[in-house]
């Protein structure tokens, strides 16, 4: 599947992604198990696993959005991605 901002999510599925991992958190405060957290929000065992782990270790500030993903461009500006410079 391919993304419109070249990889990952568009800015507003990220701050989507977060509330759901920051209802997840509170769900966790409840002791609700990762199991019922990823049936109820309808993410993968392993998504709420992992959250549960960072929860666990740095709280809600652990689960905050980190922005996009992906590595910045190493290209230099003249360069383009065909190997010359637009005129």
């Amino acid at each position: 599947m391919r993304y419109a901002d070249s990889g990952g999510l568009s800015a507003g599925g990220r701050a989507k992604r977060e509330q759901v991992r920051m209802q997840a958190a509170r769900m966790f405060a409840t002791g609700v198990p990762a199991t019922k957290v990823a049936a109820r929000l309808r993410v993968s065992t392993k998504s709420a696993y992992q959250w549960r782990r960072r929860w666990q270790t740095g709280g809600m500030a652990a689960l905050a959005s980190t922005g996009p993903g992906g590595t910045t461009c190493r290209l230099t500006p003249p360069t383009s991605c065909c190997g010359y410079a637009p005129s």
